[in-house]
């Protein structure tokens, strides 16, 4: 894989662009906050707008390496902050990714996190190299899988007691395309 960074994307409705230090209000106002939002993520709810910050921090500190890739999710109608995706697992030997994301309550049932993770596919597979990216869920947020499989990922299988998260130890549903598949749905 060519790795490329933290680049500025878009799609007909977001902008996914790199955080900058003044979004921890929003980040921690839209999301992070919120217990509900965070009940299956592996980060604990954000108790306050500077622990935020510090996130804010050490996303900034981590685009200096060409292999981090992390942006916040923004409307380009009202230019405001509404979630974030990532690659949280690289895997160099086999071109693989693994994504995660997290939008704001109220900003779910908007196809906003398909959206964006079909712009993800389409720069990791195209410019980036991958060969195979995936994600999993918590089996208790089939919201999350429903994502997956819109976006083409076929469904793995799932691994009992295989993630820890908000929620404690939990079995986790595998999902992942293959730049091939991905080829022949675009």
């Amino acid at each position: 894989m060519e790795h490329k960074g933290t680049i500025r994307l878009e799609t007909d409705r977001l902008l996914l662009r790199p955080f900058r230090i003044e979004d921890a209000k929003d980040v921690f106002d839209n999301w992070a906050s919120d217990d509900e939002v965070t009940k299956y993520l592996t980060w604990p709810t954000h108790s306050s707008v500077e622990m935020s910050r510090s996130y804010m921090e050490f996303c900034i500190n981590g685009y200096n390496e060409k292999n981090v890739y992390q942006w916040g999710i923004e409307l380009k109608n009202s230019h405001e902050l509404i979630g974030n995706i990532s690659v949280v697992k690289i895997i160099d030997e086999i071109d693989s990714m693994e994504l995660g994301w997290v939008i704001g309550r109220k900003w779910w049932g908007n196809g906003y996190t398909a959206e964006t993770a079909e712009r993800l596919l389409k720069f990791l597979f195209t410019e980036v190299g991958a060969n195979r990216i995936c994600a999993r869920h918590d089996i208790n947020n089939p919201n999350s899988g429903r994502v997956m499989q819109k976006i083409g990922m076929r469904y793995e299988g799932t691994l009992r007691q295989s993630g820890k998260n908000n929620q404690g130890i939990v079995d986790m549903a595998n999902y992942s395309v293959l730049r091939e598949e991905w080829k022949e749905r675009s």
